[in-house]
């Protein structure tokens, strides 16, 4: 009889020497580590995610649905929702019978749930549909099943949770990448056309990608490999026989054409079919987005002209295209701001320059809000006070401000909830319309809060701001604040006046979900 130490000695030595293994739980996705967020925090990014999945399901056909359904089931599993997981990865197996992933994530769970010989069963399949030497192996070619499975495995790094950074950012999208390019070396014998799905998410990661290198300024001959390919695989897509893929290769092909300024060669014969579809769309929306508001913060800082308006209706366009066939809180969320960006004033935020652009914002804040999980957002919260400051209801601004910050998570960085709080504040104060003591007591409070969820060297950085930007007001509350002998508050303002920290990033927190 085989000895059980030696059987799983040589189970260890195949697994180290396999060019690959089935399932998502070993991925090395923020989504499989230890959370360094809290629990909430971290189930309402998971949820957001599947929600977006659950619409681009809606959109998949063939083979491709498998790679959304897979991730469904994982985000259901680290949900805790174990049961919903099973039978994901079953119904998977039942209807796709090779799909390695399906098989091996519902060993996971088994394994989790303590069924020992359901996952014993799982993994002699699986084994079996990866050839490993059984003798009665499962027909067909295991280098197919492999590059479907690796296929998979790249979709799901496009929809990985707490990215803190670009440079993380980066890392997701090309590890998706690298795993899509090596199904394409296992799966040569697939059929084009199915292939082709499989460039259009390929394409849709190279647009994230090449949004953040657009993004940190690089130039030409760092974006140019990266942005050939995508060209090449969406020509490819344009040949497909499944009319939805050819329709969003033409519109992604025609939006690629608005970043040719920037290369010395350009593609022809391209154009735009009108065809409204999301994944890139919403990519592109976000990317001019986000070159709105790095060129409003060079303007800020004297380092460039104004921004250009364009970004923003162009934006506007796209996400509008979006949210027609995708209306999600996460589609929402992006327009609304668009469409804050195009009510202010570019350089001076507390002026309106479009009230029914305004409307709209707050309209689509609502629908946001409408949603699970729209009132744990802080992001919506800060925009909608944002909003209601300008339209003069400064009473309910600070209800929505105060709000972000009790949803913030505690280290957070994006402070401007708290700055939008205290200049608030100080504006009622010259107006009137609140007393001294009570703008003491409401400082204090919210100081000592804010204190206790970011850094305190942030909450200096943006008191200094609110001290230069509203010095009468300050200087009436410290007046007060000394007659009723609150000398502790009075020091931290003045010092941190005189403190020389550097000026605060750009707030780009919304820009990430």
């Amino acid at each position: 009889m085989e000895n059980p130490e030696e059987a799983e000695v040589d189970i260890d030595t195949l697994i180290d020497e396999m060019d690959y293994i089935p399932g998502h739980f070993h991925l090395e996705m923020n989504l499989n580590f230890e959370p360094c967020s809290p629990v909430n925090f971290r189930g309402r990014d998971m949820k957001l995610k599947r929600d977006s999945l659950m619409y681009e399901l809606e959109l998949e056909s063939g083979s491709q649905q498998f790679a959304v359904r897979n991730l469904l089931g994982v985000f259901s599993f680290h949900l805790e929702e174990m049961e919903q997981a099973k039978e994901i990865f079953l119904s998977i197996s039942q209807e796709d019978p090779d799909n390695l992933n399906a098989w091996a994530n519902l060993a996971y769970v088994y394994d989790r749930l303590d069924s020992e010989q359901e996952e014993a069963d799982c993994t002699k399949k699986l084994a079996h549909l990866m050839g490993l030497g059984f003798e009665d192996e499962s027909q067909g070619d295991p280098r197919l099943r492999a590059a479907h499975c690796l296929a998979e495995q790249g979709y799901a790094y496009g929809f990985d949770i707490g990215l803190v950074d670009e440079e993380d950012r980066m890392e997701k999208l090309t590890a998706g990448l690298m795993l899509y390019d090596k199904a394409l070396v296992y799966g040569q014998q697939i059929p084009l056309e199915e292939k082709r799905s499989w460039y259009l998410t390929m394409a849709t990661l190279y647009i994230r990608l090449d949004g953040i290198l657009m993004n940190k300024g690089n130039d030409e001959q760092k974006r140019l490999p990266s942005f050939n390919r995508t060209l090449a695989l969406l020509r490819q897509v344009t040949k497909s026989s499944n009319s939805h893929y050819r329709a969003l290769a033409w519109c992604y092909l025609g939006m690629l054409l608005e970043r040719k300024e920037t290369f010395s060669t350009t593609p022809m014969g391209i154009h735009d079919c009108g065809y409204s579809g999301t994944g890139p769309l919403d990519c592109f929306g976000k990317i001019r987005m986000k070159l709105y508001l790095r060129d409003l913060e060079r303007a800020k800082m004297g380092l460039g002209g104004m921004p250009d308006r364009k970004n923003l209706t162009r934006a506007k366009e796209d996400l509008e295209s979006v949210v027609k066939v995708c209306p999600c809180l996460k589609t929402y969320l992006d327009i609304g701001q668009v469409y804050y960006y195009m009510g202010v004033d570019a350089m001076q935020e507390l002026f309106p320059v479009d009230e029914t652009a305004l409307d709209n914002a707050l309209e689509f804040f609502a629908k946001a809000m409408e949603f699970d999980l729209g009132d744990t957002l802080p992001e919506i919260q800060l925009l909608r006070g944002k909003c209601l400051r300008l339209k003069n209801e400064e009473s309910n601004a600070i209800g929505c401000f105060k709000r972000a910050i009790e949803l913030d998570d505690v280290g957070s960085t994006y402070t401007e909830s708290f700055r939008c709080l205290m200049e608030t504040l100080l504006i009622l104060f010259s107006q009137k319309r609140v007393n001294a003591e009570m703008l003491m007591q409401e400082v204090e409070l919210w100081v000592k809060k804010a204190e206790e969820k970011y850094p305190k060297q942030r909450v200096r950085q943006e008191l200094r701001l609110v001290c230069r930007n509203h010095t009468t007001e300050v200087i009436e509350l410290s007046k007060a604040m000394v007659t009723r002998g609150n000398t502790e508050l009075v020091k931290m303002l003045f010092e941190t006046i005189k403190t020389d920290f550097s000026k605060p990033k750009l707030n780009e927190r919304s820009l990430s979900f």
